[in-house]
């Protein structure tokens, strides 16, 4: 009966609590709508899918994740920019080792993929959060991989944390 009382405690705390404080907060409070422009890839070596792919996963982020509507006339929030930069560079001969069937070891070699995103965000109804900045990130894998493994896996990864950067420093604003 104690551990049924407990509980009952338990739920209720939890219940107050959850009301009382809520992580869903958002800076954008009178904003309605956003027009986000393709990210045209200026780069010097360029991945022919990246600038596609970039715009059209940052436009989902902010419409799904928030509730503002797409539109192309008279947007509260105009996010635009460029890719500037696409590389992959070798970086280390430190990662996992291997051993042969004679005794030796291998080390394999790494690369890193870094891609940089220059971002102009306009709040017209609020324009001191207004800003540009460049935001960068990078994805470091085995040498072994395909060009096309790179493309699809390891792009992804540096895009999707290059868009949440984005996405918190406008909807959060922190």
């Amino acid at each position: 009966m104690s551990q049924l009382k407990n509980l009952f405690l338990l739920i209720i705390c939890v219940g107050f609590l959850n009301s009382c404080y809520s992580f869903t907060g958002s800076s954008l409070t009178d904003e309605k709508t956003v027009q986000i422009n393709e990210f045209p890839n200026n780069s010097p070596l360029v991945n022919p899918t990246l600038s596609q792919q970039f715009s059209t996963d940052i436009q989902n982020r902010f419409v799904q994740r928030t509730t503002l509507k797409g539109t192309k006339q008279n947007p509260d929030i105009l996010i635009e920019g460029e890719i500037t930069d696409y590389s992959i560079t070798p970086t280390t001969i430190s990662s996992t080792t291997q051993s042969t069937s004679a005794g030796g070891v291998i080390q394999e070699s790494q690369n890193k993929l870094t891609i940089t995103v220059k971002v102009h965000y306009e709040n017209k109804l609020h324009p001191d959060v207004s800003f540009d900045r460049t935001y960068s990130d990078e994805a470091v894998f085995n040498s072994n991989l395909s060009q096309s493994a790179i493309e699809t896996s390891q792009v992804k990864i540096a895009t999707d944390r290059i868009i949440n950067k984005i996405f918190n420093d406008i909807v959060a604003n922190w």
